[in-house]
């Protein structure tokens, strides 16, 4: 740990486009962060793999290097932006061990290593910070983690995925495809060449492992949240969806119950109305609610390398201030902190199905009894009109009725039970589509 008055030392691990814009601000900015930090920084070393590779800014050559263990041995402060989990796994564990300072922006890692990491950290003394990990420029980590600290965090509910906003964005507002979205998307730049781990939700699970650890002061880890992809929203669920007042989202949440929490990643039905619905294009936003400061919600860029790296700059100089100060960090987690993580099956939510259903008297009575049986209730329920049903002949006889139903607040395992009864009736023929509501706190 740095002395005060002493000079901070910073390494930078990796100058891809979010490093090298800290490597920029570092060198071209450094005195205004020493004056921030009130002590000297410099950065004296960045590890790359290829030091002649181009960069979005050209880092002095003297700066490069490709020991990445001997700067790690060498700084006060050590910036991870490498990203996966190994070699930085290994390096982030050496500077905590050796009592260095951390600032990682790697979701990935944290959402699997967290709590060993935070349990290093809090052994030696060191700090470990990672606000850039969840939603790029927005601060949403240390408002929960200190300006919310006196409070009680019930829920937190985001939008923690560019890729998948921008992609259901476009499908909502100008009818397109989702391979067609996806594919305009890619070409942005918005979504990578292999966009699985943004798509089928990954990305965004590994988030809100790290928001429910933070809000709920208990470790839990990507294996324990639930996830669904956007891929198989269709055209047509957007086109219900915005009949019936809603818009289509990627929502992570996690939410306290008495005995657990419950962590899910899935397409959500937002009325239009929610705070959450009006975040357009590749934006994030954070919605939060506490039992004291009610709802909060954090808006803002989520992801590139200027704002991310904004992220990045907001820990460094909190961290090297505390490294001045001599401060040891607060741990995030409590020692024998447990909050055990529950099945999705506990999830209070709703539901919206969409079925096609033999058009005859007495087939909205089934399915009301079907959803009685299992304690579910309607809120609303829409027909749309007839339909052809699959594998019949178009005729007069033939056509079916759709039927489009939300429910009202139920246990997930209550209105999956339901669902999979109306699939085994004889007057419906299809459910196209299950999808969760989400309409408020």
């Amino acid at each position: 740990m740095a002395q005060a008055e002493d000079i901070v030392r910073i390494g930078l691990l990796g100058a891809g486009n979010v490093g090298a814009q800290v490597a920029r601000t570092l060198v071209e900015e450094r005195e205004l962060i020493s004056a921030r930090v009130g002590t000297p920084v410099k950065l004296i070393g960045v590890a790359v793999r290829d030091p002649e590779a181009p960069r979005d800014w050209k880092i002095p050559g003297e700066l490069l290097t490709t020991d990445a263990e001997a700067l790690v041995d060498e700084a006060d402060l050590i910036v991870e932006l490498i990203g996966g989990y190994e070699p930085a796994g290994a390096l982030i564990e050496r500077a905590l061990r050796r009592g260095a300072a951390v600032v990682t922006g790697n979701k990935a890692l944290l959402a699997t290593r967290g709590a060993e990491l935070d349990a290093i950290a809090a052994e030696t003394g060191a700090v470990l910070r990672y606000e850039a990990s969840v939603g790029g420029a927005i601060p949403i980590l240390r408002p929960i983690e200190e300006s919310l600290s006196g409070d009680r965090i019930t829920k937190v509910m985001g939008i923690v995925n560019g890729t998948t906003n921008y992609i259901l964005d476009q499908m909502d507002t100008t009818g397109a495809a989702f391979a067609d979205a996806l594919a305009e998307a890619q070409k942005l730049g918005y979504a990578e060449a292999d966009p699985t781990a943004d798509v089928e939700g990954h990305d965004a699970a590994a988030k809100a492992a790290i928001l429910g650890t933070l809000a709920f002061h208990a470790p839990f880890t990507l294996d324990e949240v639930y996830c669904e992809g956007i891929s198989q929203v269709t055209a047509d669920d957007i086109e219900a969806a915005a009949a019936s007042g809603y818009v289509i989202k990627l929502l992570a949440i996690a939410e306290k119950h008495d005995d657990g929490a419950v962590l899910r990643v899935h397409p959500t039905l937002l009325p239009r109305t929610h705070p959450l619905a009006s975040v357009r294009g590749a934006f994030n936003a954070v919605f939060v609610v506490a039992e004291n400061a009610g709802e909060l919600m954090f808006y803002g860029q989520g992801a590139g390398g200027k704002p991310t790296s904004s992220a990045i700059m907001g820990d460094v100089v909190a961290t090297a201030r505390r490294l001045r100060a001599c401060v040891a960090e607060t741990p995030t987690v409590p020692a024998g902190a447990h909050l055990p993580a529950l099945p999705i099956e506990r999830a209070t939510t709703q539901y919206y199905i969409d079925m096609q259903v033999a058009d005859r008297e007495g087939v909205i009575a089934e399915i009301a009894q079907v959803l009685a049986d299992h304690h579910v209730s309607i809120e609303s329920m829409r027909q749309p009109g007839s339909v052809s049903v699959e594998g019949e002949v178009e005729s007069g006889e033939s056509l079916g009725a759709q039927v489009q139903i939300v429910t009202h607040l139920a246990l997930e395992k209550d209105l999956d039970a339901t669902v999979k009864q109306l699939k085994s009736l004889d007057v419906v023929k299809s459910v196209t589509s299950v999808l969760r509501v989400e309409v408020g706190k």
